[in-house]
């Protein structure tokens, strides 16, 4: 009688499992605390005057909207790693490349639109600050396929 292995384990130890949604709503706190943590560097101490014109709008940009943004940004990665994290093979690499790309991307916003150099320098470094936590963060509790596999097997 010949007995019938898999080369992938069906059992991962108990340990080694990430606890993401702890982990994935820590990212999301410490993001928000940084971004606003900035601001209160920037604008208060400072003295940097953080406006923006958005679609031909002037703004000013205050710490409520650092820290909803931020938060916000924060699910919406989390969301989209979970989605890939279902539906995609490489779900790590795939949501590291998309999330550095819409980093990237983000910065025309505050480079365009913001009034002055101060404005356009302080604006662009919440994307950086926010992105690197965000997207590092994340990218950390990023599930392998072998644990997703060991997830799914748990659930059932």
């Amino acid at each position: 009688m010949q007995t019938i292995t898999s080369s992938v384990p069906t059992t991962a130890k108990p340990a080694a499992r990430r606890r993401t949604d702890r982990s994935r709503l820590l990212v999301v706190g410490v993001a928000t605390i940084a971004a606003a943590s900035w601001w209160a560097v920037l604008v208060p101490v400072a003295g940097l005057t953080l406006d923006a014109r958005q679609g031909g709008v002037l703004q000013h940009i205050g710490a409520p909207m650092i820290a909803i943004s931020t938060a916000a940004l924060a699910f919406a990665g989390w969301a989209l790693l979970a989605i890939l994290e279902r539906f995609a093979i490489g779900a790590r690499r795939a949501w590291t490349i998309v999330a550095a790309i819409s980093c990237l991307m983000s910065l025309g916003s505050p480079l365009t639109g913001g009034i002055g150099i101060g404005a356009k320098l302080g604006l662009a470094s919440f994307h950086l600050l926010v992105g690197a936590i965000v997207i590092l963060g994340l990218r950390r509790t990023a599930l392998s396929a072998v644990e997703r596999c060991y997830e799914g097997n748990r659930a059932a």
